[in-house]
């Protein structure tokens, strides 16, 4: 069966550049259009509004898009499931993760598996882990490395890895550092845009009844630690990207009472994906190496 218009749509419906979207299928642009436009016309549909700046999904594209990653997540896993009966694992397995995750848990789990699965060829995708969740929910990528929300969302499978405090990080040198209800309130503040950081810091300042001043909304902890230590105002980030930060030593922890919730990091995968074989042997691997 020729899957390869399905992968050709998904991969210009995530870039939405046909530069990139060719490159990752490793055809020409002109190849690449003509395989789309092959596809809209089997449909019957436009699947993308396009120009010469500019790639969009039309609401078309967007049903199709479900469609496409749920088909060929179905195919693999199937043909994986009659591969392994016969010989070993091999296929496409992609991971999410931040990069401070990806050489702080990522590294020895890969270290061992690539050891016991050398045919699984593994695409690494890194940026901010408040969208790791919803890459996993979007069918986008198999297994995530995130934080694990207060409420888990239906059909989400997770697996804790480890354990972080989230802290206050404030400038070094000269930096009066906030005790007051009022001296919060006008401290600026550098926060995630969004996620379970977010939320917690959010719940902290309600219970102290405080409205934050907030100087920045940051995608990805590595930035917060950056902007910190430029002493642009007081940050909150989970210990671990501290710890792995090379400006760990030009910012320092704030002692805030009371502390906020620990940040719990793990794995995450959906329900139905962990009967796929490839993902499967990804999250045993995981397992027993915790």
């Amino acid at each position: 069966m020729d899957f390869r218009p399905l992968k050709h749509f998904l991969a210009l419906s995530e870039t939405l550049h046909f530069g990139r979207a060719s490159g990752i299928c490793h055809i020409s642009p002109p190849t690449l259009s003509r395989s789309i436009k092959s596809l809209e016309d089997s449909l019957g549909a436009i699947l993308f509004e396009r120009d010469n700046r500019s790639v969009v999904l039309t609401a078309e594209g967007k049903a199709f898009q479900k469609y496409a990653r749920e088909t060929i997540s179905q195919w693999e896993s199937v043909s994986s499931n009659l591969r392994s009966s016969t010989q070993e694992l091999k296929g496409e397995l992609s991971v999410y993760c931040s990069v401070t995750a990806s050489y702080s848990f990522l590294y020895d789990i890969l270290y061992e598996f690539r050891q016991q699965y050398p045919r699984i060829e593994i695409k690494l995708h890194t940026g901010d882990p408040e969208l790791a969740i919803s890459h996993i929910l979007s069918g986008k990528e198999d297994i995530a490395i995130a934080a694990r929300p207060s409420t888990l969302p239906t059909n989400l499978a997770f697996q804790d890895i480890a354990v972080s405090p989230l802290l206050f990080i404030t400038p070094l040198g000269d930096f009066s550092a906030p005790k007051t209800p009022d001296e919060w309130a006008s401290t600026p503040m550098i926060l995630s845009e969004e996620g379970v950081a977010r939320q917690r810091v959010n719940k902290w300042f309600a219970d102290k009844n405080i409205k934050p001043h907030i100087y920045s909304q940051v995608a990805g902890n590595e930035a917060i630690v950056s902007m910190v230590s430029l002493g642009f105002g007081v940050g909150v980030v989970p210990l671990i990207v501290l710890e792995n930060s090379p400006l760990a030593n030009k910012v320092q922890i704030l002692d805030s009472k009371p502390e906020l919730k620990s940040y719990d990091v793990g794995l995450c995968a959906q329900e139905k994906k962990l009967k796929n074989p490839l993902i499967r042997a990804f999250w045993e691997q995981a397992a027993n190496q915790i």
